[in-house]
Formats: C-alpha cells, sequence, structure tokens
C-alpha cells in the first residue's frame, strides 16, 4: 500500500504503533506511536490536513481499528480498510476454531503438550496460566526482559516464511499443536499447510469485533477509491 502510494505521488504518511524495534524501511514519511485515543487521532487528522485515511493495521489491532472508525466520524474524514481475506479451512486441515485467547488456552487441554505459540509478543501473558505446555515461540525482535512462560523456546524470525521452512521448525521441537490468529494473507499461511501435512492442529483464533466500515481486499481496490 506503501509502495503504491508512493508511486502515484501522493501525500501521504505511514503510521507505525512502535511496536516492532527494527521496521521494514517504507517509501513514505513515517509516524512512530499513539495518538492518545479517539480524540488525540482526531487532533492529529485535523492539525495534519488527512482528507482520507486508509487503515491497514492488522486484523487483530482491533482497538486502532475502533478508534480509527469514531475518529473519522468526528472529524467528517472518509476511511477504508485494506483488510486482508481471513483463512479457510480446506481438505485436511485440523483447526479448532475460538473466540479469543482464553478460548485457545482452554482447547490445548489439561495434559502438557508441545506447542507453536504463532500470535506474536504482545499476547503472551494470557498462556502463563497454563504453564505446564512448552511453548515455542517466533518473534520477530529479541525480548528484552524474561518471558512470561516457564517452559518456552523463542525463535527470532521475520515472514514472510515458506512451508518446508515451517515443516521443518514443527518437526526439529517435536511439536503437537499450534496456536494462530486467523490473521489471513500469505506471508504467514505456510504454518497452516506445513499443519495439514504434518496432521497437526491448529488452534485459530477469531477475528475481533470491529463497526462496520469500507473494507478493501487489495491494494487496487484501496487506490481506486481514493
Amino acid at each position: 500500500m506503501a509502495r503504491a502510494l508512493a508511486e502515484a505521488g501522493l501525500d501521504a504518511v505511514y503510521s507505525y504503533a512502535g511496536r516492532t524495534e527494527s521496521p521494514v524501511a517504507q517509501p513514505l514519511p513515517v509516524r512512530v506511536g499513539g495518538f492518545g485515543g479517539v480524540a488525540g487521532l482526531v487532533a492529529y487528522l485535523k492539525a495534519e490536513g488527512i482528507t482520507q485515511l486508509i487503515d491497514a493495521t492488522h486484523p487483530f489491532a482491533a482497538q486502532m481499528s475502533r478508534n480509527a472508525v469514531e475518529a473519522c466520524a468526528a472529524a467528517g474524514i472518509p476511511l477504508i480498510a485494506l483488510e486482508r481475506e481471513p483463512w479457510q479451512a480446506t481438505d485436511g486441515d485440523r483447526w479448532i476454531h475460538v473466540p479469543d485467547l482464553a478460548g485457545a488456552v482452554a482447547a490445548l487441554g489439561e495434559g502438557p503438550r508441545r506447542v507453536f505459540l504463532a500470535i506474536g509478543r504482545q499476547t503472551l501473558d494470557a498462556f502463563a496460566g497454563a504453564p505446564q505446555h512448552h511453548y515455542l515461540l517466533r518473534l520477530v525482535d529479541p525480548p528484552t526482559e524474561p518471558l512470561p512462560l516457564p517452559h518456552a523456546h523463542a525463535v527470532i524470525a521475520r515472514g514472510p516464511f515458506t512451508v518446508a521452512g515451517d515443516r521443518a521448525l514443527l518437526t526439529e521441537h517435536r511439536i503437537e499443536m499450534i496456536v494462530a490468529k486467523n490473521a489471513g494473507g500469505a506471508g504467514a499461511e505456510a504454518k497452516l499447510v506445513a499443519a495439514r501435512e504434518l496432521g497437526l492442529s491448529v488452534v485459530l483464533i477469531d477475528r475481533p469485533w470491529v463497526p462496520d466500515r469500507r473494507v478493501a481486499r487489495t491494494v487496487a481496490e484501496v487506490m481506486d477509491w481514493l
């Protein structure tokens, strides 16, 4: 999306939450950090003379998306969300759908398991209540603080990932179950294909609620809207 905006010569700014230490370089001016809730975002939109807002956040960054909908309504600015299609199960998939993190923890069961916890580092605390499992984590940045899980191993890597690489990772660590968020897209889908090939169960967390808004599935749709 950022590349398309830059190539079209549009006056745009790219906003990062600031949770990744070394984000990928972008061809647009970048701002980093929160806005201070809805009121802060409204103030920013007005101060910067923003005329359109593209919500291209992760499907699970629901608070930012909710704030964007409310702020754009208050500021009278049109909004469109660039959102990936959620993943859909195919033959051979062994998916367990759960509504939230608590459901994912419960789905692991009482007995100790070897779990690939593919949910990033922001929500690891939810699994501290199930310390009997051994967790494999894949993080973009090395952890700067002790992990909240007593039996965990972190692999530092940045996607997109390959099916062969994920199959090797799951086999090497003797993984029995995977926990993932239904983010959609191709960059992180490899683990689901690898799980299908290995016959592993996947606990898939459903996307959180976001208010109704205009949604585009491709960059081209957003450019047409602009």
